[in-house]
C-alpha cells in the first residue's frame, strides 16, 4: 500500500462524546453538509472543552479529532460524521467508537475513524500538530516528538475513498 499521510492540528475531546454534542438535534432539519458543519461540536461542554472547535466565522483549524472511549455514542444519525468532514476534519482517533457511528462513517464513505491502541486524549493536547502514516499504522505527535500506534484497520480507507461501501463493492465486483 502506498503510504497515505494525514497531517494537521488536533482537537481533543473526552470519553462518551455523543452525536448530540457532535451535531445538535436542532439542526437535524437539513442534510446540507455546509450548514451541518457550521454547528459541529457547538454543544460540547464548555467547562471540559474551553477551546472552541469552530472559529467565530464557522471555520475550523483542526483536521483531526482525538477522543476518549466511545466516540459517537447516542443516536444513529449519519449527520455527525458529515458535520465533521464538512469543516475539514479528516479523521477521528479514539480507543473505541460507538459501532453505529463507526459504520456510518465508513459505510457512507464520510470520514476515517481510526482506533488507537491507547487513550491518546490524555497524551495529546488541543493544537498539537499530528502526522498519521496509514501504511505504518502510526501517529506522530510532531509537537511533542512522540509516536503512538493505531490498530489495523483493514479496507476502511479504501471504502471511504471509494465513496462508501456500496461504491466499494461495485468497484470490487467490476460493476
Amino acid at each position: 500500500m502506498e503510504d497515505k499521510i494525514i497531517e494537521g492540528k488536533a482537537y481533543i475531546v473526552g470519553d462518551d462524546i455523543d452525536t448530540d454534542a457532535i451535531i445538535p438535534a436542532r439542526y437535524m432539519t437539513t442534510m446540507d453538509p455546509k450548514e451541518l458543519g457550521e454547528h459541529a461540536m457547538e454543544d460540547l461542554d464548555k467547562k471540559r472543552h474551553p477551546i472552541p472547535f469552530l472559529n467565530n466565522d464557522k471555520t475550523c483549524d483542526y483536521k483531526l479529532v482525538v477522543a476518549g472511549k466511545n466516540f459517537g455514542c447516542g443516536s444513529s444519525r449519519e449527520h455527525a460524521p458529515i458535520a465533521l468532514v464538512a469543516v475539514g476534519v479528516q479523521a477521528v482517533i479514539a480507543p473505541s467508537f460507538a459501532r453505529i457511528y463507526f459504520r456510518n462513517s465508513v459505510n457512507g464513505g464520510i470520514i476515517l475513524p481510526l482506533e488507537s491502541k491507547e487513550d491518546l486524549s490524555k497524551k495529546i493536547k488541543t493544537g498539537d500538530e499530528l502526522k498519521i502514516s496509514l501504511s505504518e499504522e502510526k501517529i506522530i505527535n510532531v509537537t511533542k516528538n512522540e509516536s503512538y500506534e493505531i490498530k489495523p484497520f483493514g479496507p476502511i480507507i479504501d471504502i471511504i475513498e471509494a465513496g462508501g461501501l456500496t461504491a466499494y463493492n461495485k468497484n470490487k465486483l467490476g460493476l
